[in-house]
């Protein structure tokens, strides 16, 4: 799931970046610290379990990236608005992209 997300986002920002986009910054803001605060819970709640077998570290894995991506989102948003430029959303989708690819590479090299 973690690598269909990577795919998929960095599809988005390949579209985005060939056909134009016009990221709303305020949406951004906003959706980005409702889903920060609820993956922030989420860790919250799964902290002390996160080492208990794979799929509690591919939880925290997935959370924690979600966390950076939410964190990210906000930054863009913030940005975007800023400079009035849709470039911050393109750059920072990218890097979100990289590193839930990244987060999949560190799922699928679970053992246990």
């Amino acid at each position: 799931m973690q690598l269909i997300l990577a795919v998929g986002v960095l599809a988005e920002v390949l579209r985005r970046f060939l056909y134009g986009s016009e990221p709303l910054s305020s949406i951004m803001i906003m959706m980005g610290l409702i889903a920060l605060a609820a993956n922030v819970t989420c860790l919250l709640l799964i902290a002390k379990k996160r080492h208990a077998g794979a799929h509690m570290k591919a939880s925290w894995i997935f959370s924690a990236n979600d966390v950076i991506a939410n964190s990210g989102v906000i930054l863009a948003g913030l940005l975007v608005s800023w400079t009035g430029s849709h470039y911050p959303d393109l750059i920072i989708g990218l890097v979100i992209g990289l590193i839930v690819m990244n987060g999949a590479r560190r799922i699928l090299q679970l053992r246990h």
